[in-house]
């Protein structure tokens, strides 16, 4: 069995879902976060399983503290250990700025940004003591240069970047690198509200001329998991297909 354990929040579709399969084909052990769309994520769960992988399901909020304790107490109870975290978890929402809720504002909060500060505080007991460990935040290119309408989203994105590179800091003589992905436009759930048109816009703005896929970015999140990346840390790397450069 291969020793490193990674736990993906947000796994049961889209980037998630990707990366989750991904550490799992390469041989992690991969606990695999959801809350909501279940026959996703138990499909998921099921192909793998059937593949001989290493996987282990957990239902949590973890825009929860408490939730988010139960899950890494079960990961480590499964797995005796976390290597790495992928904070993927979050939700998206277009309005007006002057039509944002407290609600929506709270919301956007709690899932981007809290759920972030919740997972990383509980696996640093882990972390800290082995003097290793990667955590890789998923932020966006909106949290990066703001999107307009998004302006919620955008702000808990551009949360996640300032956390990444403050905690960077403070991580590194523990030996813990803590970076961030930033996607550019992917082809996900979220961009379900888009027309063919406005797509096509997208594309014709992205000089690789195609939106990324979910793969796109989960390969990204992979190497810097790997050996391979043990000298980077405080980065905010944005696969964007140049739509941002």
């Amino acid at each position: 069995m291969f020793s490193k354990t990674a736990i993906v929040t947000g796994a049961s579709k889209g980037i998630g879902q990707s990366i989750a399969e991904l550490f799992a084909n390469e041989g992690y052990n991969v606990l695999i976060n959801f809350n909501k769309s279940e026959e996703n994520v138990f499909n998921l769960y099921n192909k793998l399983k059937n593949k001989g992988l290493s996987v282990r399901l957990f239902k949590a909020d973890v825009s929860k503290r408490d939730e988010v304790n139960s899950m890494i107490d079960f990961c480590i109870k499964e797995f005796h250990n976390v290597d790495v975290l992928i904070n993927n978890s979050g939700i998206s929402q277009s309005k007006l700025f002057t039509d944002i809720t407290d609600e929506d504002l709270d919301n956007m909060i709690d899932v981007n940004l809290k759920s972030v500060f919740y997972c990383t505080q509980e696996v640093l007991k882990y972390m800290i003591p082995n003097k290793k460990g990667k955590i890789i935040n998923i932020s966006s290119i909106w949290g990066i240069i703001g999107a307009s309408c998004e302006v919620h989203y955008s702000a808990t994105k551009a949360g996640i970047i300032g956390l990444t590179k403050a905690l960077a800091k403070e991580l590194g003589p523990s030996n813990i690198q803590v970076n961030s992905v930033a996607p550019g436009v992917i082809q996900t759930d979220m961009l379900s509200s888009y027309s063919e048109d406005e797509l096509n816009v997208l594309k014709e703005n992205t000089p690789l001329m195609r939106l990324g896929t979910p793969y796109d970015i989960a390969n990204c999140v992979l190497f810097l998991a790997s050996h391979h990346a043990d000298f980077i840390t405080g980065q905010i790397i944005s696969p964007n297909g140049g739509f941002v450069i």
